[in-house]
């Protein structure tokens, strides 16, 4: 397959900025969100010059094992990646994907992955009543799998969504418009503890999280951990006191709502909230993503360069070009 656009990349080993890039990130190939054309094949069912969206390595191109081909596209057999996830290893036609549209190709490689972690968390919040909360809690709340969440919930008018974010981000989160209040971490104790809260962690950092815990206390009926906005490390579990955190993790509600619904069911789902999310973030008149082309592993190596510093303003998304 050949790789036409990612969310971003890295440099290859003949670069003369490998030696740089792995100074800081070490071995490996980061993977990434995106699409790939078929440039060779030898399998039944995979035609050369389809177009696929999935999770790729950060290559130009690259050697696939499909199998259990069918209309909707294959998984990749490939003997190293056996162990991962289905989601990781599915491949989707773009022929066959209904909400799929060459115009908003830079859209589903941004928001698409996120969106379905928003979608899927904000089904399984409502699916347990929101534990009896009557408030939602958000950390790292610029993030777009945050505020996407947030956006999915929209049609709750007796749940508070509160946004906490850094001073830095505070305006932009303000004119996202699916939150009810936006407070910079260190305003959290402005907040009252006099209502049922929900804590919804997407930015891994500990000393907030119990700073979260202490401040609601009794009130705080569920911890969820959906992500880490700010930290590498694998994730830890703990508070210092209240409800223990529990990780939330999209393919088991995925698969939940497969037997309830059937995977049309699941897709149509996520379809249709996707494009209601295009069209909101790109509106006309407030506009909440700015996409940023880019071409090459130069490029490439600056975006994630940027990225890791905190250098990337919220509402900037970056699609590389190889």
């Amino acid at each position: 397959m050949c790789r036409d656009a990612i969310a971003t990349t890295a440099p290859g080993h003949d670069d003369p900025g490998f030696d740089r890039w792995c100074g800081w990130l070490h071995w490996g190939h980061v993977p990434t969100w995106g699409f790939a054309d078929v440039i060779a094949s030898k399998v039944k069912g995979i035609k050369v010059g389809e177009r696929f969206y999935g999770y790729f390595p950060l290559a130009s191109h690259l050697w696939m094992r499909p199998e259990r081909v069918t209309e909707r596209g294959f998984y990749d057999g490939v003997e190293h990646r056996s162990g991962l996830t289905s989601a990781y290893n599915q491949y989707t036609r773009c022929s066959w994907d209904a909400y799929y549209s060459p115009e908003t190709e830079n859209l589903q490689i941004l928001l698409k992955p996120l969106f379905l972690t928003s979608s899927m968390l904000a089904d399984f919040l409502q699916d347990n009543q929101f534990f009896g909360a009557t408030r939602l809690v958000f950390s790292s709340a610029s993030s777009k799998t945050a505020y996407g969440t947030a956006v999915c919930l929209e049609s709750h008018p007796q749940l508070e969504r509160i946004a906490l974010t850094s001073a830095a981000n505070k305006a932009f989160v303000e004119t996202l418009g699916c939150y009810e209040r936006a407070v910079a971490y260190e305003e959290l104790t402005s907040l009252g503890n006099d209502r049922p809260t929900l804590y919804v962690d997407f930015s891994g950092d500990l000393k907030l999280r119990d700073q979260v815990h202490q401040h609601f206390a009794r009130q705080l009926v569920y911890s969820c951990f959906a992500g880490s906005a700010q930290s590498t490390n694998e994730a830890q579990l703990t508070a210092i006191e209240g409800p223990q955190p529990v990780f939330f993790f999209a393919p088991v509600q995925i698969r939940k709502r497969n037997a309830e619904w059937g995977p049309e069911g699941v897709s149509q789902h996520i379809g249709k909230g996707l494009l209601r999310f295009f069209q909101q973030v790109t509106a006309e008149k407030k506009p909440l993503l700015e996409v940023v082309e880019s071409q090459g592993y130069e490029a490439a190596q600056d975006v994630i360069f940027r990225l890791f510093h905190g250098q990337v303003a919220p509402v900037e998304g970056h699609v590389i070009h190889l």
